[in-house]
């Protein structure tokens, strides 16, 4: 492996992915606060600060496996007066500040390159990071649409599933893990999101 180059990918990636996960993570924590709920508020979630929401392992797969995860905010859907349409758009919320975010970097990113108003040497890392703002966030949120507990798609899932439906699926959550180490391992997960996340970057940067 070329160690600069690692190095030189590593300063351009971590910026938005740190960011990507921040947004995220505060999406859910501030839907989940308007609805009633001040458990994430309460553990000082409800903050653009990245080092409140990272997970180790989260950020090792992303440096590995270019997929990765955060801390996820707490929440308690008794706080809700529908627990289970309020979990759906705490759900929601997560993938959303992601497509928002891809949206406006990409946007970005072409009114720098028609509107070179930055020194050369700013511009071309400053482009670089919002490139990769538009895939990171892409795939945040197309990743965390996978109907796989924990992540926000099975939540989702679970918010329009009749209730005694959703709370047996819910009961898969401590398998979550293991079953998406499997569907990484196998190449399963790569398969499926990938040719969304590329048709998305494509659309959006094309």
């Amino acid at each position: 492996m070329d160690i600069n180059h690692f190095i030189q990918q590593l300063i351009i990636l971590a910026p938005p992915f740190l960011l990507a996960l921040t947004f995220h993570e505060l999406a859910h924590g501030y839907v989940a606060w308007h609805l009633g709920d001040p458990t994430a508020k309460n553990a000082g979630r409800l903050t653009m600060n990245p080092l409140k929401h990272l997970d180790p392992w989260g950020v090792i797969a992303f440096i590995i496996m270019k997929i990765g995860w955060a801390k996820p905010v707490p929440v308690n859907p008794n706080y809700f007066k529908n627990p289970q349409k309020g979990m759906l758009l705490v759900a929601l919320a997560g993938p959303a500040a992601n497509v928002v975010l891809a949206v406006v970097s990409a946007i970005l990113v072409k009114i720098l390159l028609l509107v070179p108003i930055i020194p050369i040497f700013v511009l071309k890392p400053l482009v670089g990071m919002l490139v990769a703002s538009v895939w990171i966030n892409i795939m945040l949120a197309v990743f965390n649409c996978l109907p796989i507990p924990p992540l926000d798609g099975s939540k989702v899932l679970m918010g329009i599933l009749p209730p005694q439906t959703a709370r047996s699926y819910a009961k898969l959550e401590p398998f979550g893990f293991i079953l998406l180490l499997a569907l990484f391992y196998t190449g399963v997960i790569s398969k499926v999101i990938m040719p969304v996340i590329s048709f998305a970057n494509n659309l959006l940067l094309g």
